[in-house]
């Protein structure tokens, strides 16, 4: 028996070996294939077995990977894979992306790296405002008014706090009782420093050291006791991390010091003071864990701002609507507005979902999805989007895409699918951390070695201290969060200009493009086409018979030169007629029977598809049009062309300065076109572009997709059509024009919400920010650890007596993750 499932949580090429491995143990498995880019496994065995045998096996494997049917979504269900913090309102993710997209649905801890979960901000996290009673808090209505019990009037309820908000506060809470019970023991173990310590006086050290004991209990087992939680989970599944090395430092110093207090005669005069009791690092472990605490929350609260971009959208989307309802206006929740609803928007006010203006005309600021600050003129029957802002003209709008539907909705989900994903240059840290807490913990034993034997008295204190600087000072933890912050600022900057990342490695090739493929109309060209003229070849048939054909046949199509016809039929009054088999044929044009005639429209592939023939005058005729950027389509029946339609499309103003930018950049635009050679070559002229095909079928763009990658060529390809999609699937980075149709979109890795090529000029220029940041985190990571490892181990002291205390090496781990964040946070500044 043969099964497919869908694995969770595969990164490498490692994770898929040890997951074939382990199903291949189970019982009656003969077979084992997995996919890593697929995520399947194609299980054979010799009889059924349930599936959640094979789940079970995962489970017990450390969690961290899951298998499921096809369809399914994984949700973790492991009470001991994440610590219930409370109850959260979002998905949960990991910020260093150590299972890639895996999510959880209660917050808690990473069971890989050990990091706090953080929480995905969709408009599921903004609710609707309620209302509550201050005498009866049981009293929650939708809306202001006074309370049924008391009469009172109602007050706005306070929203719960996030899930991040919770752990910033609860991580705060136990800093405080860290630094409470640590600002003491540190003085008095400071105290020792200083002639005739007066605290002696008072009692002598051995009691000093037992209260340095006592006020570290709180210290361990309650403020940081989820530090060592996070070790031994990391040990017991063989996830090694910077809780790891920090479980085994702060642990080693505590327990040494309670065992020197408890049993002092174990150990060799070198470990005692002149009173006779042994040299006690309580002040060590705790305000090591207190700094890596302080780290956490620094972490926690920078973290927050890494996905402002995400809570600035959110807070875009308005909770009420004025509905029209028997010609009334009435207050709803936007959750109550429907398709065809009809919505009046006053000025100033956000509009609640996204649909067409129905009456009157406005300006609207766009900005906050466009990147565009310039207010943007709408008359009727112009779209608007959910979370633009109305201008100073109220207007009648009909619901055309309510809920997740809307584009305000779509650009928040694509934002933190982006922010979750993970770019190929992460593998990089991802490798090096897989070796680096055992390799520091090895140079960790041979620092304690090579004190012990040739280091100065007492030198089995020197290399307890330096052994345990060496664990504290090693931060994968910056290494890993290197590439996910850089990321998610960077999405979020994107999403704010009107770019959409679909994943992070579209942000990544985009920085290596060297062939930009445009197509030409709604890319280039305004994507607004308008009928110009219609015209005859013989006298059969007038221009009006013409024109009815021509409407009566485009009226089944979506094609946009199809609706500027019927839009130009309509303002002409021409009949529509009763058409029958009607069928588009991609690239070329439309066809379907009317009035009993095979009526054709389209280019001279259609014409030669339908056996029609065009004959040189026709040609002659048609190249007048064709060499001034108009596109001429012709109309055939019965296999004969009777006349042809002139439409004409308007370059967008910022062609020519973003392919000028593009070029300049070193990138090569080339332009591919359905459209005839002297349309194609018109407009290239008037942009400068060398290099451009006419007459392309969706399949030849396609194939000069695949030569130019064959020639070793980075390719993005921008399109807004259905003929588009797979050339836009098979480049390099598909560029997605906002305006065009949802299957190219779907199909592309960039989606411009704007859609002009002044779009992809900020989309390189984010890429290239992104990545120049995320190199500049790697590298002070990598050179923080390269350096402070051994100047932790001592390699200092024998030149110039300079030692690394635990202490300061703890600050030093605490502030390199915030070093790494801060920089990542600056992308937030950039201008693209």
């Amino acid at each position: 028996m043969k099964h497919t499932y869908h694995i969770h949580g595969m990164t490498c090429n490692g994770c898929r070996n040890h997951i074939e491995e382990s199903l291949s143990k189970v019982k009656g498995v003969s077979k084992v294939i997995v996919d890593l880019q697929k995520a399947e496994a194609q299980i054979e065995t010799d009889s059924h077995i349930e599936i959640e045998t094979f789940q079970d096996v995962l489970k017990n494997d450390g969690g961290r990977y899951s298998i499921h049917k096809p369809g399914e979504h994984y949700h973790s269900e492991d009470k001991n894979d994440i610590q219930s913090k409370g109850r959260g309102t979002g998905t949960f993710y990991c910020p260093m992306h150590c299972e890639d997209d895996k999510t959880y649905d209660q917050p808690g801890d990473c069971p890989v790296c050990g990091m706090d979960l953080v929480e995905e901000q969709n408009l599921s996290t903004s609710s609707t405002e309620q209302w509550t009673c201050p005498m009866h808090p049981e009293i929650i209505k939708d809306e202001a008014g006074s309370c049924p019990i008391c009469g009172m009037d109602l007050v706005p309820m306070q929203p719960d706090l996030s899930a991040e908000e919770k752990t910033y506060k609860k991580l705060l809470k136990k800093f405080w009782v860290a630094t409470a019970f640590t600002l003491p023991i540190f003085l008095i173990a400071m105290s020792e420093m200083v002639h005739n310590n007066p605290l002696y006086d008072i009692m002598k050290q051995q009691y000093w050291n037992w209260i340095q004991f006592a006020l570290s209990i709180p210290v361990v087992f309650y403020a940081t006791w989820m530090f060592f939680e996070r070790a031994y989970r990391s040990i017991k599944t063989w996830n090694l991390n910077m809780f790891t090395l920090i479980g085994i430092g702060a642990g080693v110093a505590w327990l040494f010091s309670v065992v020197g207090l408890l049993f002092p005669d174990v150990f060799p005069e070198q470990f005692k003071t002149e009173s006779g009791a042994v040299h006690v690092y309580f002040e060590a472990a705790t305000v090591i864990l207190t700094l890596v605490l302080l780290g956490q929350l620094l972490e926690a609260r920078a973290h927050s701002k890494t996905n402002s971009a995400v809570k600035e959208l959110l807070k875009l989307a308005p909770n009420k609507a004025l509905k029209i309802v028997d010609g009334e206006e009435i207050e709803v929740s936007i959750d109550e507005i429907e398709l065809n609803d009809i919505i009046k928007v006053k000025p100033g006010d956000k509009i609640p979902v996204d649909g067409v203006i129905t009456k009157g005309n406005t300006s609207i600021d766009e900005s906050m999805i466009t990147g565009e600050p310039i207010p943007v003129n709408k008359a009727e029957n112009d779209k608007v989007s959910s979370g633009t802002i109305n201008g100073n003209q109220s207007f009648l709008m009909k619901a055309e895409k309510v809920g997740s539907d809307t584009l305000l909705s779509q650009i928040i989900h694509m934002v933190n699918d982006a922010s979750r994903s993970r770019a190929p240059i992460q593998n990089l840290a991802d490798k090096v951390s897989g070796y680096f807490v055992p390799i520091v913990v090895i140079i960790s034993v041979i620092t304690f070695i090579v004190w012990s034997i040739w280091g100065p008295e007492p030198a089995y204190v020197f290399a307890l201290v330096n052994a345990i600087a060496v664990l504290i000072i090693a931060c994968p933890c910056a290494l890993g969060l290197a590439t996910p912050m850089s990321v998610m600022v960077g999405v979020g900057k994107g999403a704010q200009n009107g770019v959409l990342i679909k994943n992070a490695e579209a942000l990544e090739k985009m920085n290596k493009v060297d062939v930009l493929i445009v197509d030409k109309t709604g890319t280039i060209t305004e994507g607004k086409p308008t009928v110009e003229t219609v015209g005859a070849f013989n006298e059969v048939l007038s221009e009006k018979e013409l024109l009815q054909y021509i409407v009566s046949l485009n009226t089944n199509s979506e094609h946009p030169l199809a609706e500027a016809t019927v839009k130009y039929g309509k303002e002409h009054k021409a009949e529509i007629l009763k058409s029958e088999n009607f069928s588009a044929v991609t690239g070329k044009g439309v066809e379907a029977k009317i009035d009993g005639k095979n009526v054709a429209l389209g280019n001279p592939k259609m014409m030669d598809y339908t056996k029609a023939d065009i004959t040189s005058k026709m040609k002659e005729e048609a190249i007048t049009y064709q060499k001034q950027g108009k596109t001429v389509s012709y109309l055939a029946l019965d296999n004969v062309v009777v006349g042809y339609v002139v439409i004409g499309d308007k370059i967008k103003k910022t062609s020519t300065k973003a392919i000028k930018v593009l070029q300049d950049k070193g990138i090569n635009v080339i332009m591919l076109t359905g459209d005839n050679h002297d349309t194609a070559q018109a407009v290239a002229s008037e942009l400068n572009l060398a290099d451009f095909k006419a007459s392309m079928l969706p399949e030849d763009k396609l194939k000069e997709v695949e030569k130019l990658q064959e020639n070793g060529k980075v390719v993005a390809m921008a399109g807004d059509g259905i003929n588009d999609a797979p050339a836009l699937a098979k480049s390099d980075v598909g560029i997605a024009m906002g305006t065009g149709t949802d299957v190219a979109i779907e199909s592309a890795m960039i989606t411009l919400v704007k859609g002009d090529l002044q779009g992809i000029v900020k989309a390189r220029n984010l890429s290239d920010s992104v990545m120049k940041n995320i190199k500049q985190n790697l590298f002070f990571a990598l050179i923080y650890n390269t350096l402070g490892v051994p100047i932790a181990a001592g390699v200092l002291f024998p030149f110039f007596g300079i030692l690394l205390s635990p202490m300061i090496a703890a600050l030093a781990m605490s502030f390199s993750s915030v070093s790494v964040i801060g920089n990542a946070l600056r992308l937030r500044t950039i201008e693209i």
